[in-house]
């Protein structure tokens, strides 16, 4: 009997999904995209290789597995061919395994330069932190009903009327709102045209295919970015990214009903980091040499995929990561990075928070609330010994053991992975996401 599999992030993102999901391609028959767009970052170590995706799947570096972008992504046709063209370059097949949804709307060039002139226009303390790629306005144009989808690509004078109407409303904002330079019809027009040819043979209706692998018994894996508390229902609002990153989305994401979404790994890292602008309860000093902040950072190597911007480093919070597992209907945990706690003589996990004289248990809703939060910490033993690498729980010091059934124990939802490095065998299982 087929099983699907949905990966998602439980923090705010960076939890290293990319790995896992091409660690579990062993075991599916198609990997699937299902939202966000080229601001998302998946590093891969094959190897000596190291892999850096945006828009194609994880799975894509695993020969014979189909990999599908879903028409809850939002497209850059431009970045997505020349993401294939790198990843030809080093030796992957990509154009006979990759199909893309008709139904993914476009990020074209007025996206990105109003994006960049909002997030330019935004004083100090209220900047998101966007990646400047164009998914705001781009999701924004989804639901104002005046997104040009893929599919009118191949109807290119319904293409020009639309983009015609389109542009001329964002000249009119960029112009009068952030006094910007207007950008011009015809290079824009002839690039989607030229880009269209290049990406027609990709083009497949994704449901269906997706309906098939499964009716023939195949198992599919769902790929989602960022991270739960990033998710514009649910995270962190208004510091969030500009789509929905929780496991349900996988559903309409990618046009195969909730009932078909069998088991939800939850990625988590052994500590926290965030990217941008956003409250951040048990936040670190990263800077200070010695410190535990500086020693996730460095250790950690924490730079933003995308934008190569420092993260920010702080302790685990279970408070919210608990959120997370209840928003997303998680199965199972994969921890990731235990390692770079290796050597610290203390370890703090939050427990709850204290807002406006209150015991809280869960992360609660919205920016405004969990910027008054207060963490509450128990403090537990680290550990000296090196745990990267390790193959077998047994391996682990006692005290990364009793650091992880802490998180159990406190999360009420059992730790199935454990990733302990890089590459696809540094790798703890103790149940199998497509077994279980």
């Amino acid at each position: 009997m087929a099983k699907n599999v949905v990966v998602v992030g439980t923090q705010w993102g960076d939890e290293g999904k990319g790995k896992i999901v091409d660690w579990l391609t062993d075991n599916a028959q198609g990997v699937v995209r299902f939202q966000g767009g080229h601001n998302a970052g998946h590093t891969l170590v094959v190897g000596e290789r190291e892999y850096k995706l945006n828009l194609v799947p994880s799975g894509i570096v695993r020969e014979g597995v189909a990999c599908f972008i879903g028409n809850g992504v939002v497209l850059d046709v431009h970045h997505l061919l020349s993401e294939i063209r790198v990843l030809e370059t080093g030796g992957i097949e990509v154009r006979s395994r990759l199909r893309v949804s008709p139904g993914c709307p476009l990020i074209l060039p007025y996206h990105v330069a109003l994006d960049r002139a909002r997030e330019a226009a935004r004083s100090a303390g209220d900047k998101i932190g966007t990646t400047g790629k164009g998914i705001g306005p781009a999701y924004e144009d989804k639901v104002a009903r005046r997104a040009i989808r893929l599919y009118d690509l191949f109807r290119p004078d319904q293409f020009r009327a639309k983009l015609e109407s389109n542009l001329a409303w964002y000249n009119f904002v960029l112009t009068q709102a952030f006094h910007a330079e207007p950008l011009e019809f015809e290079p824009i027009y002839e690039q989607a045209l030229a880009d269209a040819k290049e990406v027609l043979p990709l083009v497949t209706d994704v449901s269906e295919r997706l309906y098939e692998i499964n009716k023939a018994g195949g198992n599919l894996l769902f790929e989602g970015a960022q991270g739960t508390l990033l998710d514009i229902d649910h995270g962190t609002y208004p510091f969030v990214t500009s789509s929905n990153c929780v496991a349900g989305q996988a559903a309409a994401g990618a046009g195969l009903g909730p009932g078909r979404l069998h088991y939800v790994l939850g990625i988590t890292k052994a500590y926290c980091t965030r990217v941008g602008g956003g409250p951040f309860p048990t936040e670190l000093d990263i800077d200070t040499e010695g410190t535990p902040g500086w020693q996730m950072s460095i250790k950690g190597r924490e730079f933003g995929t995308v934008t190569g911007r420092k993260r920010r480093c702080g302790w685990l919070d279970l408070a919210a990561l608990k959120r997370s597992i209840i928003i997303n209907g998680v199965s199972g945990l994969c921890i990731t990075k235990l390692d770079v706690l290796d050597g610290l003589e203390q370890l703090k996990l939050c427990i709850g928070y204290e807002l406006d004289g209150e015991r809280r248990e869960l992360l609660p809703m919205g920016a405004d609330e969990v910027a008054r939060c207060i963490p509450v910490y128990e403090t537990l033993p680290g550990w000296r010994e090196s745990t990267f690498g390790a193959r077998r729980w047994e391996d682990l010091p006692y005290e990364a053991r009793a650091y992880l059934h802490r998180i159990e124990e406190f999360c009420e939802i059992p730790i199935d992975v454990i990733s302990t490095g890089p590459e696809r065998d540094e790798t703890i299982l103790r149940r199998h996401p497509f077994g279980a």
